[in-house]
């Protein structure tokens, strides 16, 4: 039977005048006496890529016969096919019924031949052919075979023609759906004919009867073209477009989740309204997508990925496929009820986050060292530090390092919650580890490097750079978080280290100016008090070029400084004063020297408001001259500064000379009472030796 392909296979239209060796065949098929057979000359048979290039060399020579309405192209409430040419009663019925019909009044009525059948085919009016086919068939069962001038083996070979035009346009059923939906419809309505057939046939047969030729199983076959279909789509990536920069299976897996998605939507638009509902086309196609695609993931996924094609890999199986699939509203409604699933084994999909978390944590971490190495470097350099608003820095550092590790964290997040979320918490620990190292380089460059020309500015530099890490542990780490506090307690390490060896030239050029106050018996304080504020204001200037934060912070260690400065002159024990007008005196002049030292230092941007009364309140005790009163403002003085202790007092006290022992030890009994059961706030009094 096979041999006879060839012939009816020659072309779409199943007879091709212009074969060499098959000239005349139409005629003699006219001829009702020779089979079928019997007719087909000797051609060579042609391979199915050439059947497959014939064809469609013969539609696009013939696009009218192909787009014309033909008896298919008017499907019938009843499913049967209606002529252009024939009475709407006739259309009604359908050429079936009607052929059926006459077959039972007229017995004696010639059934369709091969050529009428040829010709329907010729004119692509697939479904037509059908019906005509199953009626020929029939009649066939219905007669002795020797009163037939058409055998079944005739039949069967137009059956194989019929199969391979319908088979070979439902296998393009995606292009076609939209380029030309008349002929698709053709060719399903031609399935639908042999399904039909197969189902009456089952019905009307007992189970153990079987015949040659039925049921034709043609909804397998057409399964069967659908994976076929769908497997060279897949495989086909000419034609998507490359993206620059995305390795073989990046491209790959773009080129598959683009082609599913375009298709499947054609699939539902197009495709899935011309069949009946028990073909399940939708899910059909869809799960023959989904395995294609599972099976190409799991194949590269068990292959030795580089690290950013494991990434890509992830992001499909957790992100891009299930969520991109399903923009589309409509696809997404019907994707909902086939429930696809994930392209990878729960157990595989395991080991390659295993895998990209490991990568990722050791990329992170050389990156952090090699930004440390990269500014250890820079400080190095005989270069002062770039500036930008005024201020030195080293953003480069602070950059580098959180995006870093922010970066890490997003792509992370990025292919799912859980995946981000562990290596989150494999990251926590790695910026406090890096702070922690570049705290000691500092150290070190601090300790080694005081002859260094930019010496200074740079470490202003490194005190700016803090600033970036401390903000982003303020902003995106919880407040119960152990690493934040260990990230805080480390940067506030490095600015207060610097801020000292900033303020150390300053702290010890005002040194001698404040040994003035006792040795001049404070005769000549406002003078002093100048000097000191003249000196200060120089250096003030060279700290403009830390970052605002960290400027304030300088300057309020600077007004720390000079009040504490300031007290510990007045607890030397270097004056005592007899008399109500000389403490008097001297309380005038602590009065003026404070309100200058305020004044001066909240210019410069001090916000360390809560210095301002403690000279004032000591040069009130120095000036209160009724005990009672004295101890009202020693209690207020505890109550401001509770770190202040019996000693400090008692040092304070001696300018006093005016009283009594008894006097003294009320007062100082009073402190004591009054602080006992105080904590200590701000920390004013502590710090200052007594001798």
């Amino acid at each position: 039977m096979m041999k006879m392909l060839p012939f009816f296979q020659s072309g779409p239209i199943g007879i091709r005048n212009g074969s060499e060796g098959c000239i005349g065949a139409n005629r003699q098929l006219e001829n009702p006496s020779t089979s079928v057979a019997e007719q087909v000359p000797a051609c060579p048979e042609p391979s199915g890529d050439e059947i497959w290039s014939r064809d469609q060399e013969k539609m696009s020579e013939r696009p009218e016969a192909a787009r014309r309405p033909s008896c298919a192209s008017s499907i019938a409430s009843n499913g049967s096919c209606i002529s252009a040419g024939d009475s709407p009663e006739k259309g009604k019925k359908g050429i079936k019924e009607i052929l059926t019909s006459a077959f039972k009044k007229m017995k004696k009525i010639k059934p369709p031949s091969v050529k009428q059948i040829m010709d329907l085919l010729e004119e692509q009016k697939l479904c037509d052919a059908a019906q005509l086919l199953i009626v020929l068939e029939k009649s066939l069962s219905s007669k002795s075979e020797e009163g037939l001038n058409t055998s079944q083996r005739d039949v069967e070979s137009v059956y194989e023609v019929l199969k391979h035009k319908v088979f070979t346009i439902l296998k393009d059923s995606i292009l076609l759906a939209k380029t030309n939906p008349e002929l698709l419809q053709q060719a399903v309505e031609a399935l639908k004919e042999q399904e039909k057939e197969d189902q009456n046939y089952t019905s009307e047969n007992p189970p153990d009867q079987t015949m040659q030729f039925r049921p034709r199983k043609w909804k397998e076959l057409w399964m069967a073209t659908v994976k076929e279909s769908v497997e060279t789509r897949m495989k086909d990536t000419s034609h998507t477009p490359r993206t620059e920069n995305l390795s073989a299976v990046g491209q790959n897996l773009l080129h598959m989740g683009k082609t599913m998605k375009e298709d499947l939507t054609v699939v539902v638009k197009y495709i899935k309204p011309l069949y009946p509902p028990e073909f399940d086309v939708f899910s059909t196609y869809a799960e023959l997508y989904h395995n294609y695609f599972a099976s190409q993931a799991k194949k590269n996924a068990e292959s030795h990925l580089e690290d950013k094609d494991i990434y890509l890999l992830l992001s499909w199986v957790h992100s891009i496929y299930p969520k991109d699939m399903r923009k589309d509203h409509v696809l997404a409604e019907e994707l909902e009820k086939v429930k696809l699933g994930s392209l990878l084994p729960s157990s595989l999909s395991k080991e390659l986050e295993k895998k990209y978390l490991d990568s990722e944590e050791a990329t992170i971490k050389n990156s952090l060292s090699k930004c440390l190495d990269k500014e250890i470097q820079r400080w190095k350099e005989d270069k002062e530090p770039e500036k930008l608003n005024g201020h030195f820095q080293s953003e480069l550092l602070a950059i580098f390092v959180i995006q870093s590790v922010y970066s890490g964290q997003k792509r992370a997040k990025d292919i799912s919650t859980a995946v981000g979320e562990e290596l989150s918490h494999r990251l926590s620990k790695e910026l406090p580890a890096f702070l922690k190292s570049y705290k000691d380089a500092f150290e070190d460059f601090k300790e080694k490097s005081k002859k260094h020309r930019y010496y200074k500015p740079i470490l202003i530099a490194s005190i700016n750079n803090c600033w970036n890490f401390r903000d982003y542990a303020e902003k995106n780490m919880a407040e119960n978080d152990d690493n934040k506090a260990s990230i805080l307690s480390t940067l506030s390490d490095i600015e207060n280290s610097g801020f000292d060896v900033l303020l150390q030239q300053l702290f010890a050029q005002l040194k001698p100016i404040y040994k003035k106050f006792t040795e001049n018996k404070w005769d000549s304080s406002n003078e002093i008090m100048n000097e000191i504020i003249k000196t200060t204001s120089k250096h003030i200037s060279d700290f403009r070029t830390l970052k605002d934060p960290f400027y304030h912070a300088v300057v309020e260690k600077i007004h720390a400084h000079l009040v504490k400065a300031y007290i510990v002159r007045l607890l030397k024990r270097k004056v005592s004063l007899k008399t109500p007008a000389q403490q008097q005196n001297l309380a005038q002049n602590i009065s003026k020297n404070a309100a200058d030292l305020e004044a001066f230092c909240t210019s410069n941007g001090s916000q360390a408001t809560w210095l301002n009364s403690a000279l004032p309140k000591l040069a009130e005790i120095i000036r209160l001259q009724d005990l009672g009163a004295i101890k009202i403002e020693v209690a207020t003085l505890a109550t401001t500064y509770p770190d202040i202790r019996k000693k400090h007092l008692e040092a304070f006290l001696y300018i006093k000379a005016n009283l009594s022992r008894g006097e003294l030890k009320s007062i100082l009994g009073y402190l004591a009472d009054s602080t006992a059961s105080t904590l200590p706030g701000a920390p004013l009094f502590s710090n200052i030796n007594v001798s």
